[in-house]
């Protein structure tokens, strides 16, 4: 959710009472009521709901003035995290909530994969032939010559927390749109965590996937756009020209990823210089009408090459380039580095028996790869839906 706070409801109270998710709900306690849309919350306990706080606000002047509920006057003195006894009812109206993500299981899909303790491997298999491709074979490159960048995802390390996401916003100088470009669709976030229940409705497993920009080597936005604003370099990035891109829209649709964000307005125009202070000055500010996404932090690693090229062109020493979201993840889920180099640690990661391709069937070839979660041999492993 964006921009307001929900009333989550258990999928069983909400069964029993006919909610659906957008109801605007009031729950009553002490004289005293608060009212907000319902959520129709996976794995909640029966017969409870949950308030969040921070929002309600009513501070003049401020961003979030008038921004969901307030439940402080709610919680009692003694058990402030806890209320008995509170009633709830219907309005009457609908209010559906803002969302970035609408689904919440894989139907069907191994987008994310579970792999049991003791198993056999559910990654994908190492050393299997490419299928047949339209494209040309890439050049081999020397690694000493041009570093061959990657990313793996560690799925069992991610617990969903989003700091990759917020560090990619700060560090990539990446507008807040608003509610209402949201609710259009229209989000502009580099990097999403994608959330999947797997399961029983009551108590579900909950799976959390960062997905940023996989730089793809048989990339399709490449071959979608008419005027080659996007493309890729001698190091395997997929790489967006700003000053080249005419709005086409064509990259954004090829991508089976759906990573590609498009400025639909001019989110940047009419700073005032304290606001311009709060930007990377590493980083180009888009202009309205360009497509934008995921870079692998592209400015930290020319900063790498510039300082190793003052060592006498030494390569980039492995982990001397850290991504904004590598470096914010706080269970160390993201590595990142040269692929070309077998001693690297995403070159480690890629071996592991865990490590699979997202929509690898699309014969994408992404650079951005998982390592599957792991189950307790007691549990189901595979792949989940």
């Amino acid at each position: 959710m964006v921009w307001e706070n929900v009333i989550a409801v258990s999928p069983r109270l909400a069964e029993r009472e006919g909610l659906a998710t957008g109801d605007v709900l009031r729950i009553e306690a002490a004289g005293r009521a608060v009212e907000g849309p319902a959520w129709i919350l996976p794995g909640q306990a029966d017969d409870t709901v949950t308030l969040t706080l921070g929002y309600g606000r009513d501070a003049p002047d401020h961003l979030s003035r008038g921004l969901g509920y307030d439940a402080g006057p709610l919680r009692p003195v003694g058990t402030p995290w806890r209320l008995a006894g509170a009633r709830l009812s219907k309005t009457g109206r609908r209010s559906m909530p803002v969302t970035t993500q609408h689904l919440g299981t894989m139907e069907g899909q191994d987008l994310v994969r579970v792999q049991a303790l003791g198993a056999a491997p559910v990654g994908d298999p190492k050393g299997a032939p490419s299928p047949a491709s339209f494209y040309a074979a890439p050049e081999s490159q020397d690694r000493w010559v041009a570093a061959q960048w990657g990313m793996a995802i560690d799925l069992d390390a991610c617990t969903g927390c989003n700091a990759c996401v917020t560090a990619c916003q700060a560090e990539n100088n990446i507008p807040v749109v608003g509610r209402e470009e949201v609710a259009l669709g229209r989000w502009m976030g580099w990097l999403r965590i994608d959330r999947y229940y797997a399961g029983e409705l009551d108590a579900p497993t909950t799976h959390f996937q960062p997905v940023p920009c996989m730089h793809c080597e048989q990339a399709p936005c490449e071959l979608g756009c008419p005027v080659e604003a996007t493309l890729h370099d001698s190091e395997g990035l997929n790489l967006q020209v700003y000053n080249r891109c005419v709005g086409t829209r064509t990259c954004q649709s090829y991508c089976p990823y759906k990573v590609r964000r498009f400025n639909y307005l001019d989110y940047t125009g009419g700073m005032t210089p304290v606001e311009q202070q709060q930007r990377n000055p590493e980083v180009t500010v888009r202009a309205r009408g360009v497509m934008e996404k995921c870079t692998y932090c592209i400015q930290r690693i020319t900063a790498a090459r510039i300082a190793s090229a003052k060592d006498d062109h030494a390569p980039i020493p492995d982990g001397a380039v850290e991504t904004a979201c590598q470096g914010a993840c706080p269970t160390r889920a993201i590595t990142f580095g040269n692929v070309a180099d077998p001693g690297s640690q995403v070159s480690a990661a890629r071996r592991d028996p865990r490590e699979y391709a997202l929509l690898g069937h699309l014969n994408t070839r992404p650079r951005t790869t998982y390592l599957a979660g792991l189950a307790p041999a007691a549990e189901p492993g595979g792949r989940e839906g």
